[in-house]
């Protein structure tokens, strides 16, 4: 540790000697790390908006791709809590309290809203993600080696993010650690902790570069590519090797100093990577050329592979859990000409080789996934899980119970709008059935 604190100090003087830095090349510079801090905090949680697509929104308000809605707000909401940080920091009289942190969830959140959960057992259920409040429910996370690991309880939540802010405050006072060390333990103790239901590793990063910033110095970049490391520098705090986490935090503070005095010197900021960067913005940038894609062989099978092959999965995944309801469940998939001379598959394999015979594509018209459940056990009542892909000329629309989705070939799905298609249809067959059964 040690030696990567020396570093630091090396190139935090270096970068002192340097200042003031001229406004053309801050602004650079602010605009490097405001970027790539919302996009790669944001893609180590599961966002999926490339950093294009996240340059766009944050420094033009346009969106582009087919992104859930919430991601979209997730990042414009990452945005300003971290603008929210940098406002905290500058106030360095004044001292960070809990109510800030939960404020800062509540920013990083934006409203309550509903997700996917593990109940005691092992069984799936939905809870109620409440924003700036402390978690309802106990967290855990698997790791690799299959153990779970527990965070504090509920109960315990309020008492050790007490503990947590007493001893930041003592440190501050201190003044024995370095401020990368306490960057990066206050990092580690709120991870511990998990205080929310929901933001936890987003906050932890956020408070981090809160304390590197109230220390003038700039912010820790975890990149999205680098996840594995980061978490492995994690574990290993977990075992009590402390200095490793430090060590890690260090090396990435290391990379955003060299940055700033490159900048500073008004050398380029941009990396190897940010070439592909630029030129994946100005693709996305400019205007699509008018027309219409005309169904072909080509587009369906890229259409099979970027969107319908996940519709195929969460189909079967949900007749699956309906089907042991049922006397006589069965389930099919039927690729269609005009004419209704059908081809049935079983797997995403069966669709390879349908694709690669399919010599009319005129003649293929749509796709048909149909669960028929019959006798609902204890009753003669049947029904059926229905999904229909119509093929037209220029364009394609999904059609089930609960509603329909039509776009142009070369716009797709994304996985997470495929699922929101498929549990809507699953929560309407859920609630069919317990109206029968009442």
């Amino acid at each position: 540790m040690a030696n990567s604190i020396r570093k630091i100090d090396l190139l935090t003087e270096e970068l002192q000697r340097l200042l003031p830095m001229k406004e053309e090349y801050q602004r650079l510079l602010d605009k490097k790390f405001r970027l790539e801090f919302n996009f790669n905090s944001n893609h180590i949680e599961g966002n999926t908006l490339t950093y294009g697509e996240t340059e766009l929104l944050l420094l033009f308000d346009k969106t582009t791709g087919n992104h859930d809605l919430r991601e979209y707000e997730e990042m414009k909401a990452h945005d300003v809590a971290f603008n929210f940080i940098r406002e905290l920091a500058a106030k360095k009289e004044t001292p960070i309290t809990e109510a800030d942190i939960k404020n800062l969830n509540k920013i990083l959140l934006v409203r309550p809203f509903w997700k996917d959960a593990i109940t005691n057992n092992g069984q799936p259920t939905r809870r109620e993600i409440k924003v700036g409040d402390y978690k309802q429910f106990p967290n855990s996370v698997r790791l690799q080696n299959g153990e779970i690991f527990h965070y504090a309880s509920p109960a315990e939540t309020p008492i050790k993010m007490g503990e947590l802010m007493e001893w930041f405050r003592a440190e501050e006072e201190k003044k024995e650690l370095h401020p990368a060390a306490l960057a990066a333990l206050f990092h580690y103790r709120f991870v511990l902790i998990h205080p929310f239901d929901d933001g936890n590793g987003r906050i932890s990063r956020l408070m981090m570069n809160y304390v590197l910033l109230k220390n003038n110095l700039p912010p820790v970049i975890i990149k999205s590519n680098d996840k594995k490391n980061y978490l492995f520098a994690l574990n290993q705090a977990d075992t009590g090797d402390l200095e490793a986490f430090v060590e890690y935090i260090g090396e990435q503070l290391a990379w955003s100093l060299k940055v700033s005095i490159k900048a500073a010197k008004g050398e380029s900021v941009e990396e190897a990577d940010d070439f592909d960067k630029e030129l994946e913005l100005l693709k996305r940038s400019l205007k699509p050329v008018e027309g219409k894609i005309r169904k072909s062989r080509k587009g369906l099978i890229t259409l099979w592979q970027n969107s319908l092959q996940y519709l195929f999965d969460e189909y079967l995944t949900t007749y699956e859990k309906f089907s042991g309801l049922f006397d006589n469940p069965n389930s099919e998939v039927l690729f269609a000409e005009s004419g209704y001379s059908a081809s049935s598959i079983e797997d995403k394999r069966d669709a390879d080789i349908f694709f690669d015979r399919l010599s009319d594509v005129d003649r293929f018209s749509e796709i048909t996934m149909t669960a028929f459940l019959r006798n609902l056990k204890s009753t003669s009542y049947s029904t059926e899980l229905h999904f229909q892909i119509v093929l037209r000329d220029f364009d394609y629309e999904i059609i089930s119970k609960v509603r329909s989705i039509s776009r142009k070939y070369g716009e797709f799905l994304s996985p997470n709008e495929i699922k929101d298609l498929v549990k809507e249809n699953s929560k309407l067959l859920l609630e069919e059935l317990q109206n029968q059964t009442k």
